[in-house]
């Protein structure tokens, strides 16, 4: 199984980090680690160079931006087992209260999405997107370029699908199916525009532990596999080729 989004990288993770990674290796789990700034970008670079099981992502999630984007500092650190540009992207979830601050938030994640984009156009590499409360916006900005990538945790509704789907996206599908409801997408999302991931320590499944780890893939894989009315093996195989294919890996 392949986790194409999990942050392995953080402090959760700093007391047995070395013990799970080597528990994932020996359940065949291959994992995505994106960066979410600069320094665990950084991070998730000396992850996947340590380990043969963990790829990186390096970018800036727009609820990380305050510090601006050096598109020349990330472009450097990409190497053979970076996979992709993010976690990057739009999220109006908790913006300012006035309007003026309002426009000027928006017009900076806006920006630094767009320089992330072209960083991604740059490398040939896929684009992991982070959106939340801003799929116009999202779907309007990528209508614009040819892009391809996933929509990591997807939450909108079943036309923001189509029309991302219609763009080539693939779909992120993640413990948040247990916290909502998400069943029509995933019923008339094709299997093969799926991805799993974990958010890893977020989105814990239920009757997992409260630190959600790659390990819960199979849970989140069932729970598809039951929506779908197909085994848990297609799911694995189906989402474990859609992920090879997007992000090139061996």
């Amino acid at each position: 199984m392949i986790d194409t989004h999990a942050h392995l990288d953080f402090p959760d993770f700093d007391k047995d980090r070395d013990f799970l990674i080597k528990k994932c290796q020996e359940s065949n789990i291959k994992i995505i680690n994106p960066g979410t700034n600069y320094e665990t970008s950084i991070k998730a670079i000396d992850l996947a160079n340590k380990y043969k099981n963990i790829y990186a992502s390096v970018g800036l999630h727009p609820g990380d931006i305050a510090d601006g984007f050096n598109y020349e500092d990330y472009k450097k650190l990409i190497n053979k087992k970076v996979v992709a540009i993010g976690e990057a992207g739009l999220d109006f979830w908790s913006l300012p209260k006035t309007e003026e601050d309002k426009k000027i938030e928006i017009k900076k994640q806006t920006e630094i999405f767009i320089k992330q984009l072209e960083l991604s156009d740059e490398f040939n590499l896929p684009i992991i997107i982070h959106c939340r409360v801003a799929f116009e916006e999202l779907i309007n900005i990528l209508q614009t370029r040819k892009n391809r990538g996933v929509i990591h945790c997807f939450t909108g509704n079943w036309e923001q699908a189509k029309q991302l789907l219609k763009l080539g996206y693939y779909l992120g599908i993640n413990g948040i199916i247990f916290k909502m409801n998400l069943k029509d997408i995933i019923e008339k999302c094709p299997l093969e525009n799926i991805l799993l991931e974990t958010d890893c320590p977020f989105l814990s499944p239920p009757k997992f532990e409260k630190r959600n780890s790659p390990l819960s893939l199979p849970i989140i894989g069932e729970e598809i596999a039951k929506i779908k009315n197909v085994s848990l093996e297609k799911i694995i195989e189906i989402t474990d080729i859609n992920a090879q294919k997007l992000f090139f890996l061996d």
